[in-house]
């Protein structure tokens, strides 16, 4: 859908395919039929950017008809833009892409939850680059000083962002001891480990602690070409590039 759209956040959404899928089908409480439900688990994509990815899964959850990826992705009047729109796509929580505002959103909705006394948990995915955003770290304190033992945080770690990689062009680590610091409980696992995904997942908060996952990820995973260039944060695909994506990821 990328492809024929001519846009799109490619390889950030590939980075990030297995840790959507696991949270969609083996952790969060989500019914594609009653998406508004008050009682669902909450997924906010604060990296907007990788819609792509959040798309796909939520059409084959079911949450709309799978025909729209190709036919309204990015297309004038289509209701799925490049960064996701809350008031358009069944399943979005939050519309996001500014970096930074879908963890402070996310914060929000696990103190609503919390304040309301409902069974909720909310999950938020953010990216490597986005760590050097000052709001990330203004919602990792209000967070932790609010106790939120219902918000999980994972990071999108592929080291890799649109003007290079993120080692280079501001090197947030180490970022374990960081969230630490702030107050928050840390575990890191390979993000492309589904396996190691699920268990890391339905591990419980601590008490009274906000818990952040790194997820060692490769940016393009899957893709020959792109997998750990940066060069395919945002940019389309010549034909003969989508031909080759097609047989490395066994989608001919």
């Amino acid at each position: 859908m990328v492809w024929r759209a001519g846009s799109g956040h490619i390889g950030g959404s590939l980075s990030m395919v297995e840790i959507v899928l696991v949270l969609y089908h083996c952790i969060m409480k989500v019914d594609p039929q009653r998406p508004d439900s008050e009682d669902r688990d909450r997924l906010v994509l604060s990296k907007g950017h990788s819609a792509a990815c959040l798309y796909a899964v939520l059409a084959e959850m079911g949450f709309f008809d799978r025909k729209l990826l190709f036919e309204e992705f990015i297309r004038t009047h289509g209701r799925l833009s490049e960064h996701p729109d809350m008031q358009a796509v069944p399943g979005v929580e939050m519309s996001t892409g500014s970096l930074g505002q879908g963890i402070s959103a996310a914060v929000g909705m696990a103190w609503a939850a919390r304040h309301q006394r409902k069974p909720v948990k909310v999950y938020a995915i953010m990216g490597c680059g986005e760590q050097q955003e000052g709001q990330v770290w203004e919602a990792a304190m209000a967070a932790a000083h609010h106790r939120l033992d219902n918000l999980v945080a994972i990071v999108d770690f592929n080291n890799a962002q649109v003007s290079g990689n993120t080692s280079d062009v501001m090197n947030p680590q180490p970022l374990p001891e960081k969230y630490r610091a702030f107050g928050w409980d840390v575990d890191e696992v390979d993000g492309h480990d589904i396996g190691g995904l699920a268990q890391m997942l339905q591990k419980a908060n601590p008490a009274e602690k906000p818990r952040v996952i790194i997820a060692k990820t490769v940016k393009g995973k899957g893709v020959s070409f792109m997998e750990g260039d940066f060069h395919f944060h945002a940019t389309s695909l010549t034909r003969e590039q989508y031909e080759q994506a097609l047989i490395d990821t066994g989608s001919e």
